[in-house]
């Protein structure tokens, strides 16, 4: 999964599982079970790490 630089914020579910991989129009990505913390990530652009994981 790579982020692309076109404005979009997603997040991504893994069937099976309970994780979300929150991508950011930066490029950075984040993975977590906890949608709320997916979003938090995602909306503190550009203050979040750029960190996989």
């Amino acid at each position: 999964m790579t982020g692309q630089k076109n404005g979009l914020l997603r997040v991504e579910w893994s069937p099976g599982t309970d994780d979300l991989t929150g991508i950011c129009h930066c490029g950075a990505e984040h993975r977590a079970d906890d949608p709320t913390e997916i979003w938090a990530w995602l909306l503190a652009h550009p203050n979040h790490e750029a960190t996989i994981g």
